[in-house]
């Protein structure tokens, strides 16, 4: 067992903030390495220490179309070509889908939309889907970027915070400037939103230097979660040659970010769910329905979506007591 692993490990476990290069060495080993296995279990003794009972967050997709700010990793990307028409849901499907994740365990509930969706109806969808919630379950919203105004429209229309991330290669493989992602953290910060991130989409190209560079974007923002998402893979992308992190390697960047993210951010997140990454550290799963930036079909529950009892029952498997009620990440 390396000494400098171990000391950076217990640095971390002892409150300590680990630097960027710190956090490169945790995720310098092979996958099968005594380093990498020690890296998994501290962070799995970690994130179960500050999370002590995992999460499982509903996600309900407004709609599809060709989006103009063409992230290559997406769906909706224009140059994918994968909804050449658009869809909508209805506000009534909406209200639906609300009411089936909070009645299934859902700990908190997310409205996604393509980034160029309009804002005013975006708003009329979160005014509904509040109205609808009965238990006290947090409303998050994952859309694209917005000002200080806006931030304090999602606010007054029951929003509790905002799923937002620079993500891998930004402003590279999507159109969204890295500066104006940061205003509209900056704009839900000040407008009183919690907010929500993650190391995401990964892929098997993306050097470490990178890796942990978003890392630690996402615990200067003081994220409520962070956590690491890998890409899937879309034929018609030009990212698609790359492939995707095997679930071995996820389960080692998940227990790193836990680490490197340190005791102020408890949420630690992964997607798509697997036992691998869940045993080794991620308090954190995603049911979805509606639209899904990583699935081809318009309904997400007929193909890749996980349905809130599936992902406690993979939570339970490895180990893990799961939160029943509101979000207390989101509290």
């Amino acid at each position: 067992m390396d000494s400098t692993v171990s000391k950076i490990i217990n640095k971390a476990l002892d409150g300590g903030l680990l630097t960027a290069r710190e956090g490169i060495e945790l995720l310098s080993w092979d996958d099968l390495s005594d380093e990498a296995a020690a890296v998994r279990l501290a962070g799995r003794r970690f994130s179960e220490q500050l999370l002590p009972q995992a999460e499982i967050h509903g996600q309900i997709g407004l709609n599809t179309g060709l989006c103009p700010q063409d992230c290559k990793f997406c769906s909706f990307a224009a140059s994918n070509r994968v909804f050449t028409e658009p869809s909508e849901e209805s506000l009534e499907t909406v209200v639906d889908y609300v009411r089936l994740l909070e009645e299934k365990g859902a700990n908190a509930i997310y409205l996604m939309t393509t980034a160029n969706y309009d804002q005013e109806q975006f708003l009329a969808y979160g005014r509904a889907a509040f109205a609808a919630i009965e238990n006290g379950t947090p409303l998050i919203a994952n859309i694209g970027d917005f000002d200080l105004d806006y931030a304090r429209e999602l606010k007054r229309a029951g929003f509790t915070g905002v799923y937002h991330v620079i993500r891998m290669g930004e402003g590279e493989f999507t159109r969204c400037p890295v500066e104006r992602r940061w205003d509209t953290i900056r704009a839900a910060q000040e407008a009183g939103l919690q907010l929500g991130s993650c190391v995401e989409p990964m892929g098997p190209e993306h050097a470490l230097e990178e890796i942990v560079e978003k890392t630690l974007i996402t615990r200067d923002m003081n994220a409520r979660f962070s956590g690491a998402m890998r890409r899937t893979p879309l034929p018609s992308s030009v990212l698609a040659k790359h492939g995707a992190v095997g679930y071995a390697r996820m389960a080692t960047i998940v227990a790193a970010v836990a680490l490197i993210t340190g005791q102020g951010i408890a949420g630690n997140c992964t997607h798509e769910p697997n036992q691998l990454a869940v045993f080794n550290g991620a308090n954190l799963l995603w049911a979805e329905v509606g639209s899904n930036p990583r699935d081809t079909k318009g309904k997400t529950e007929e193909n890749r979506g996980w349905t809130v009892p599936r992902c406690r029952e993979l939570l339970e498997e490895c180990g893990w007591d799961v939160l029943e009620g509101p979000s207390a990440l989101f509290a």
